[in-house]
Protein backbone atom coordinates (compact mmCIF):
# COMPACT_ATOMS: atom_id res chain seq x y z
CA UNK A 1 0.00 0.00 0.00
CA UNK A 2 1.62 3.28 -0.69
CA UNK A 3 1.11 5.78 1.72
CA UNK A 4 1.81 9.76 2.58
CA UNK A 5 3.62 10.95 5.93
CA UNK A 6 2.46 14.68 7.10
CA UNK A 7 5.10 15.84 9.97
CA UNK A 8 7.15 12.95 8.98
CA UNK A 9 10.11 14.49 11.35
CA UNK A 10 13.31 12.32 11.40
CA UNK A 11 11.20 9.45 9.44
CA UNK A 12 10.64 6.99 12.98
CA UNK A 13 7.12 6.42 11.87
CA UNK A 14 7.72 6.37 8.67
CA UNK A 15 10.30 3.95 8.85
CA UNK A 16 8.18 1.58 10.98
CA UNK A 17 5.12 1.67 8.30
CA UNK A 18 7.99 0.72 6.19
CA UNK A 19 9.08 -2.22 7.93
CA UNK A 20 5.39 -3.26 8.14
CA UNK A 21 5.22 -3.45 4.56
CA UNK A 22 4.05 0.14 3.31
CA UNK A 23 5.42 2.20 0.96
CA UNK A 24 5.91 5.63 1.86
CA UNK A 25 5.77 7.66 -1.67
CA UNK A 26 5.85 11.19 -0.11
CA UNK A 27 6.45 13.06 2.99
CA UNK A 28 5.98 16.48 4.32
CA UNK A 29 8.90 18.21 6.68
CA UNK A 30 8.73 21.59 7.09
CA UNK A 31 11.96 21.77 10.10
CA UNK A 32 14.81 22.53 7.85
CA UNK A 33 17.07 21.28 10.66
CA UNK A 34 15.68 17.61 10.00
CA UNK A 35 15.46 17.67 6.05
CA UNK A 36 19.11 15.85 6.07
CA UNK A 37 18.33 13.43 8.28
CA UNK A 38 14.80 12.39 6.75
CA UNK A 39 16.24 12.20 3.33
CA UNK A 40 19.45 9.83 4.62
CA UNK A 41 16.77 7.71 6.54
CA UNK A 42 14.25 7.83 3.32
CA UNK A 43 16.52 8.18 -0.07
CA UNK A 44 13.11 6.92 -2.43
CA UNK A 45 10.81 9.06 -0.89
CA UNK A 46 10.20 12.42 -2.16
CA UNK A 47 10.59 15.30 0.55
CA UNK A 48 7.96 17.83 0.69
CA UNK A 49 9.61 21.09 2.43
CA UNK A 50 6.84 23.12 2.45
CA UNK A 51 4.70 24.42 5.78
CA UNK A 52 1.71 21.74 5.47
CA UNK A 53 -0.98 25.42 5.05
CA UNK A 54 1.00 25.86 1.67
CA UNK A 55 0.50 22.60 -0.03
CA UNK A 56 -2.51 22.44 -2.29
CA UNK A 57 -4.39 19.04 -1.72
CA UNK A 58 -4.14 18.53 -4.98
CA UNK A 59 -0.53 17.99 -4.95
CA UNK A 60 -0.52 15.47 -2.39
CA UNK A 61 0.03 12.05 -4.18
CA UNK A 62 -2.60 9.42 -4.61
CA UNK A 63 -2.34 6.85 -2.07
CA UNK A 64 -3.80 4.38 -0.20
CA UNK A 65 -3.17 5.85 3.43
CA UNK A 66 -2.23 8.99 5.19
CA UNK A 67 0.02 9.07 8.81
CA UNK A 68 1.40 12.03 10.31
CA UNK A 69 3.43 12.87 13.23
CA UNK A 70 1.29 16.26 14.41
CA UNK A 71 3.24 18.60 16.93
CA UNK A 72 2.85 18.15 20.24
CA UNK A 73 0.04 19.87 21.93
CA UNK A 74 2.35 22.48 23.58
CA UNK A 75 3.64 23.98 19.79
CA UNK A 76 0.32 22.86 18.17
CA UNK A 77 -2.40 25.78 19.69
CA UNK A 78 -4.88 22.82 20.65
CA UNK A 79 -7.61 25.09 21.81
CA UNK A 80 -10.96 23.67 20.33
CA UNK A 81 -11.44 20.80 23.16
CA UNK A 82 -9.83 17.26 23.10
CA UNK A 83 -10.35 16.44 19.59
CA UNK A 84 -8.88 19.05 17.73
CA UNK A 85 -5.29 19.87 16.51
CA UNK A 86 -5.48 23.54 15.57
CA UNK A 87 -2.50 24.72 12.99
CA UNK A 88 -2.93 28.04 11.81
CA UNK A 89 -5.24 28.01 8.68
CA UNK A 90 -5.75 24.22 9.20
CA UNK A 91 -7.37 22.30 11.60
CA UNK A 92 -7.65 18.48 12.30
CA UNK A 93 -10.66 16.49 13.96
CA UNK A 94 -8.70 13.74 15.53
CA UNK A 95 -10.06 9.81 14.77
CA UNK A 96 -10.85 8.39 18.50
Amino acid sequence: MNIVSFFAGAGGLDLGFQKAGFNVIWANEYDKEIWETYEKNHPHTILDRRSIVDIPAVEVPECDGIIGGPPCQSKSGRKNGPNYLQIPKLKFKLAA
